[in-house]
């Protein structure tokens, strides 16, 4: 699964089961905890403008700086504080739409598992 210079291919993945990749995550995003971050790219566009994956965090809190993304929540459990915004309660069969720019605080209870879509 990698970089497709036409149109997608078509696929199927088990999520719990795709073996994740380490992701540094930035120690300024940090709140609290020792959260871990791990993930795989399935699928990116040509000119990177789109990508799918499966993404995976361990329980702490962190921030972040949004794309427009859909995603949804195969495991775990998180609270995900959009700044001057809403505050969403996300678990396994949530789906969830975050914005360009939106700024998150998450509060992760139980290491979370997303399959996502992301446009930049």
């Amino acid at each position: 699964m990698t970089t497709n210079d036409q149109a997608p291919a078509s696929f199927a993945v088990h999520i719990p089961d795709v073996d994740l990749e380490p992701e540094p995550l930035d120690p300024a995003q940090i709140v609290s905890g020792e959260p871990v971050v791990t993930g795989k790219v399935l699928w990116e566009s040509a000119d990177g403008k789109q990508v799918r994956g499966i993404w995976q965090i361990t329980p702490g809190v962190v921030t972040d700086t949004e794309a427009n993304e859909l995603f949804v929540v195969v495991s775990g459990r998180a609270t995900v504080a959009v700044e001057g915004g809403a505050t969403l309660e996300i678990g396994p069969g949530d789906a969830c739409v975050l914005c360009e720019g939106d700024r998150t605080t998450w509060t992760v209870h139980e290491t979370l598992r997303k399959a996502y879509h992301i446009s930049l």
